[in-house]
C-alpha cells in the first residue's frame, strides 16, 4: 500500500514525538491533533508535521480528521485516574476504551482501513489494575474490528529513552532524597527503547504481513524494579540506599501520597499493575525484532560522566 498521510492520535506525547520524527524523515505527511497547539513547538518544526487543534473525543471532529488519511496510529494512554473505582475510573474509560471505539467507528465511516494501536503488556479485562483492565477492554474493541480494518496492535513493556517518565523520574527522586523507599521493588520489567518502539510502529504501516496481528515489544533483558532504581542512581552519580517496601501497607501509603502530586510518579493502581511481571516469553515478538539493551542507551542521557570510556564500559556489560 502507498502511504502519504498518517493521522497520529496522541502524537504530542513521549512516544508520539519519536514516531512523528520517523515518519517525517520518510517524507510522510503527519497530522497530529492537539488541544493546545502552542504546547507542541518542537513537533511543529518537523517539515511534514501539521499540528491541528481538535478534540478527538468528538466523533464529528474525529471523522473530519480522518479525511484524506492513509493510516491512523493511536497512542493515547494515561497512567493515572483520580476517579478510582471498579473496574476502572472515568478517565481510564474515556482514554483507553471509548476513544478506541470512536476511532474504529470514524475509520469505518470514512473508509480509512489501516490502524496501528498502542496497548500495553499484560492488558486484560481481568488484570489486577484499573489501567491494565481498561487497556485490555480497549484492545479488545480494536481487535474486534480486524477484518473490517487492517489492524496491528502493539503491547510494549515500560518504555525508556531521552525524556522518559520512567528512568528520568527515578533520577529526579534520587537527586532529592538521601534514601529511596520503594514499593514493588521485586516486580520484574523488560524495558524497551523508545526508538525501537517507534521503528516498529512506522515499519509495520505498509507491511501486510503484520495486518491482523498483536505483538509484544520488550527489551532483551529482565530487571527488577529495585535493580532499575539502583542502576539509575549509579548512572547519575547518586547511589542511594533502597528500602524495599514490597506490596505492604507502607507501600500503598507512599503511593497514595505520591498520587496527590500534580504529576504523580506513583499511584496505588500502579502498584497493582506490578502484581503481574511486565515481561515476555518471546512468542509474540515483532518480526525481525532486535531491541537495543538498556545499558547501551541509558548512559547517553542519564550519566553524569561524559568520557567515551565510561559509555564503552556499559556497552561491554550489555554484550555489545
Amino acid at each position: 500500500m502507498e502511504l502519504k498521510n498518517v493521522l497520529l492520535i496522541g502524537g504530542s506525547g513521549f512516544v508520539g514525538g519519536w514516531i512523528a520524527n520517523r515518519l517525517s524523515e520518510r517524507g510522510i505527511r503527519v497530522t497530529i491533533p492537539t488541544r493546545h497547539r502552542d504546547n507542541t513547538k518542537q513537533l511543529i518544526l518537523l517539515p511534514t508535521v501539521e499540528m491541528v487543534e481538535a478534540n478527538v473525543n468528538d466523533p464529528q471532529q474525529l471523522a473530519a480528521l480522518m479525511q484524506g488519511q492513509d493510516a491512523v496510529i493511536n497512542l493515547v494512554g494515561i497512567l493515572h485516574d483520580h476517579d478510582s473505582r471498579l473496574p476502572y475510573g472515568k478517565g481510564f474509560a474515556a482514554a483507553h476504551i471509548e476513544l478506541p471505539k470512536k476511532i474504529v467507528a470514524a475509520m469505518k465511516q470514512t473508509g480509512v482501513r489501516r490502524l496501528v494501536h498502542m496497548s500495553a503488556l499484560n492488558a486484560a479485562v481481568d488484570a489486577p489494575s484499573e489501567y491494565l483492565r481498561s487497556k485490555g477492554e480497549g484492545e479488545a474493541a480494536v481487535v474486534a474490528a480486524m477484518g473490517e480494518l487492517d489492524v496491528t496492535v502493539f503491547r510494549p513493556s515500560v518504555i525508556f529513552g531521552p525524556g522518559d517518565a520512567f528512568l528520568g523520574m527515578f533520577a529526579k527522586m534520587l537527586r532529592l532524597f538521601p534514601f529511596f523507599p520503594l514499593g514493588g521493588g521485586a516486580a520484574r520489567f523488560q524495558p524497551v527503547y523508545v526508538g525501537d518502539v517507534a521503528d516498529a510502529f512506522t515499519g509495520c504501516l505498509t507491511d501486510r504481513a503484520t495486518f491482523g496481528h498483536t505483538y509484544e515489544l520488550c527489551g532483551p533483558k529482565v530487571y527488577t524494579l529495585r535493580e532499575l532504581v539502583e542502576y539509575t542512581g549509579e548512572l547519575i552519580g547518586k547511589p542511594r540506599p533502597v528500602i524495599d517496601l514490597g506490596d505492604s501497607g507502607w507501600a500503598y501509603l507512599q503511593a497514595g501520597l505520591l498520587w496527590l502530586l500534580p504529576n504523580p510518579p506513583m499511584s496505588p493502581d500502579n502498584l497493582r499493575s506490578m502484581y503481574v511481571d511486565s515481561v515476555t516469553n518471546g512468542q509474540h515478538d515483532y518480526p525481525g525484532w532486535r531491541p537495543m539493551p538498556l545499558e547501551s542507551i541509558a548512559p547517553t542521557y542519564l550519566s553524569t560522566v561524559k568520557p567515551k570510556m565510561r559509555l564503552d564500559g556499559y556497552r561491554l556489560r550489555a554484550g555489545r
